[in-house]
């Protein structure tokens, strides 16, 4: 019997149940095997009045210790709820944020975007300007060379014009020149 007193440095198994594992389970209903042991050691008839005292005295330690674990692990889930409630705010301003950041983001997208579509119809404006400006010059200068073109045989009909004038007035000039001597 001594030795199922006996204060050993071993944690007393504890036996859990599904009525354990609820929330709602009061930490007394909890029990022990060294403390059922007990129990039945109780309810088996021995009358030892220093046995009592002692099962008494490692009851309401067993029961004073479970208390105290209930309780650490109760403390232990508020934190726990707690730093996943702390958690979940961080993460829900991180997200505005990051929101936020994202509809900046398409807004400037959305203005660049514009301005490129601007910076292309000017090009093609500029472009169908330069080409018509271009075609126009072209024009221009066909015409200017069509003249030149004209121009240039009118000047060699005008020099061949000039070389037959100066060989008739050679001509000429002989024929009087004969007449007068």
């Amino acid at each position: 019997m001594s030795s199922l007193l006996s204060h050993s440095n071993d944690p007393p198994r504890i036996r859990k149940s599904l009525s354990d594992s609820s929330p709602t389970s009061s930490p007394a209903t909890v029990k022990s095997p060294r403390h059922e042991r007990l129990s039945r050691l109780n309810s088996s008839g021995s009358s030892d009045v220093p046995n009592d005292t002692s099962t008494n005295h490692a009851e309401s330690y067993f029961l004073r210790r479970e208390n105290r674990l209930s309780a650490r692990k109760r403390a232990e889930e508020e934190s726990a709820n707690n730093d996943y409630k702390k958690m979940y705010e961080k993460a829900l301003a991180t997200n505005q944020r990051l929101k936020s950041r994202l509809e900046t983001s398409k807004q400037e997208l959305a203005m660049i975007q514009d301005q490129l579509q601007r910076a292309q119809g000017r090009a093609e404006q500029c472009g169908s300007n330069m080409l018509e400006t271009q075609k126009k010059e072209s024009h221009t200068l066909q015409k200017t060379i069509a003249d030149m073109e004209e121009q240039l045989k009118i000047k060699a009909d005008l020099k061949m014009e000039n070389q037959r004038l100066k060989d008739e007035n050679g001509a000429l000039i002989r024929v009087i020149t004969k007449l007068s001597n």
